[in-house]
């Protein structure tokens, strides 16, 4: 009858409304969690500086503003931000197989997702808030069991996954103490007192006017993730030294600097690495590690709110120009990101589910820290009021249905070459002037990755008010999924010795996993490094998971015949390993040694691991997905992977 379906009609429309309020309070609002939040990102250093009205994307102020960098509350540095960009068009998200639905009014109006519209005429607008669509929700089977709309919106669902996504950090430790962060303040502070002693001592040699001498300056940026405020409490510090022109690499950095900071107490193990593409010195000050790169600028005096954006600083030496990338990085997507604390609270959780999950590598072919933070920094941007939970469920949905190989672009449109075709996950870094992260993803890994999302995807749909985020984070279980590994163990006489032999071998194993996939079909290479403590000798030893798909073993001989090839390739420019071990087998997982735990990524021994830099230097055009008219930049320049 009418009256019938006038009833049912309006009991649809309830229903609706009451479906379309309560995810927009749980999607499109923090205010409720603000507390939350806070707690999850507190004590970032050269993030806490960002207020989120300057960070926003518009037209430049007149004037930049002096913004203060505090650490776990207490200011210790201060730099001069170059101003925000000019607005810009984003691109949407690559759409899921159900389309999206965008929140333009209190009603949530499905959006067609079948083809892509030209780029309006006119001044850009702003792409409103897109959010995925969400999963049926039922009502409880009985009157007192189950949950449902009835009994439990979907706001107070997302507040009891967020709250117990917070207590789950807490008990992971991904936030360092407040006693944590003020001895990494102190560490920052110390090297800038000590750099500028340096940076005298080179003006005095350099016989430089009295006048010049007095104002001899240099500073210390940091960058990476103690830049980005998303450390842990066992992270190292990221910290450029930047020297003005008369203070060269070789003779001032690696000779006068490095026996400074050898006669200092509170110094230890210090190393320089001078091969790498990033030459740098690698030491513990006060127990806490420091990657410690050198970047010479354009100027007589480098003061501490340098403003790295003016174009005559940027007439530098190439390896200069890669070491500054990763800070010029990192003060771009603070600029960029509209919450800051749900970024940081975000990125830590990603590195922790890629580090815990085997994809979190660069030279092996996974992620490094700079690919995570452009693609959280995608996320954060195009749901700029969504909880730290919401953006993690966000992430696995945008990523996996993501039509890889288009690139990732935080901002646009821009002219660029498109990556070399080897390239299966594109990203751009979001300075200027524009270039590729580089990326060392192959076939496999990449299949790995895309699992992982997938994964990821399929556990964070789950509406549970109680949902278990151990789940996300678990081990992946290399000695269940593999039956056969490939073992590469690496030795040498001393400690320093095998740091040397480890970053030169390492920056080359990418070859021997291309190998591997030739004959093998398909190679998962663990990043996680072990120690065996059967041999006296220190080394280190790796463990790559390998799926024969019907072909037969390879043969070990030949392998380590053609991968020595390469690693002694460059050998007269690099590093000699004459007195160093390189063996590779072929184990069962049954004859895996018990005391290694490849299921976790700790181990009980001394980690000898040194991470390196890798760099992007070449590209060619690409045009945007969603708008055919638009180019995405273009520079020459390598950029810095941290």
């Amino acid at each position: 009858s009418s009256s019938s379906f006038s009833s049912r009609l309006r009991f649809k429309r309830g229903v609706l409304s009451l479906f379309s309020l309560s995810l927009s309070r749980s999607c499109l609002s923090v205010s409720a969690d603000r507390e939350i939040v806070t707690v999850l990102a507190r004590g970032p250093c050269m993030a806490e500086g960002f207020p989120a009205g300057e960070r926003t994307v518009g037209a430049p102020p007149a004037q930049p503003a002096l913004h203060l960098i505090a650490g776990a509350g207490t200011p210790y540095l201060a730099r001069l931000l170059p101003p925000p960009p000019p607005a810009f068009h984003l691109p949407p998200p690559p759409p899921p197989a159900g389309g999206y639905i965008v929140h333009r009014s209190p009603l949530l109006v499905p959006v067609v997702t079948s083809g892509a519209a030209a780029p309006p005429a006119g001044p850009p607008v702003p792409h409103p808030a897109l959010l995925p669509p969400p999963p049926a929700v039922s009502a409880p089977a009985g009157a007192h069991g189950g949950w449902g709309l009835g009994q439990v919106t979907l706001a107070d669902v997302e507040e009891m996954r967020n709250q117990r996504l917070a207590q789950f950090m807490a008990n992971e430790g991904l936030v360092p103490s407040p006693e944590q962060e003020l001895k990494r303040v102190d560490v920052i502070v110390q090297l800038k007192k000590i750099v500028l002693m340096w940076i005298k001592k080179v003006a005095c040699q350099r016989q430089l006017p009295n006048e010049l001498i007095e104002c001899a300056s240099a500073t210390i940026l940091p960058y990476g993730s103690y830049g980005l405020g998303v450390h842990g409490s066992e992270s190292d510090i990221d910290a450029l030294c930047v020297g003005p022109c008369y203070a060269t690499l070789e003779e001032d950095f690696f000779t006068l600097l490095c026996n400074m900071l050898r006669s200092r107490p509170e110094v230890s193990e210090i190393h320089c690495v001078k091969s790498a593409k990033v030459p740098l010195m690698r030491f513990k000050f006060n127990g806490i590690s420091v990657d410690f790169p050198y970047a010479q600028l354009n100027a007589m005096a480098v003061p501490d709110n340098v403003d790295l954006s003016v174009p005559s600083l940027h007439k530098i030496d190439e390896t200069s120009w890669r070491s500054l990338s990763g800070v010029r990085a990192n003060v771009c997507i603070l600029n960029l990101v509209p919450n800051l604390q749900g970024f940081q609270a975000m990125l830590r959780c990603l590195k922790l589910w890629a580090k815990r999950r085997g994809v979190y590598s660069h030279l092996l072919g996974f992620f490094g820290g700079i690919h995570l933070a452009v693609l959280a920094a995608y996320v954060c941007m195009r749901f700029p009021n969504a909880s730290v939970s919401a953006l993690i469920s966000m992430f696995f949905d945008i990523f996996l249905h993501w039509p890889w190989p288009e690139p990732v672009v935080l901002r646009g449109p821009v002219h660029m070459s498109r990556p070399d075709g080897r390239s299966f996950m594109p990203i751009m870094m979001p300075c200027t002037p524009f270039d590729w992260c580089n990326s060392n993803i192959t076939r496999s890994t990449f299949n790995k990755i895309k699992t992982e999302f997938l994964r990821g995807y399929s556990l964070t749909r789950d509406l549970n008010p109680d949902f278990d985020w151990h789940r996300l984070f678990v081990h992946f279980p290399y000695s269940i999924r593999y039956k056969f590994f490939m073992k590469i163990f690496l030795a040498a006489p001393d400690i320093d010795e095998l740091q040397d032999w480890l970053g030169w071998v390492k920056s080359r194993l990418r070859s021997l996993l291309l190998r591997l996939e030739d004959v093998q079909g398909y190679c998962d290479p663990n990043p996680t490094e072990y120690v065996d403590h059967d041999v006296t000798e220190p080394n280190t030893v790796f463990y790559w998971g390998l799926s024969l798909t019907g072909r037969k073993l390879i043969g070990v001989e030949n392998l380590k015949r053609e991968f020595m090839r390469s690693v002694d390739k460059d050998k007269n420019g690099g590093y000699d390993g004459s007195r160093c071990k390189l063996e590779l087998s072929i184990i069962e997982a049954s004859w895996l040694p018990k005391n290694m735990r490849l299921d976790t990524d700790t181990f009980n021994g001394q980690k000898v691991c040194w991470r390196f830099l890798g760099y992007s230097l070449e590209g060619r055009p690409v045009f945007s997905q969603y708008f055919p008219r638009h180019l995405a930049a273009d520079t020459e320049h390598p950029s810095a992977v941290g």
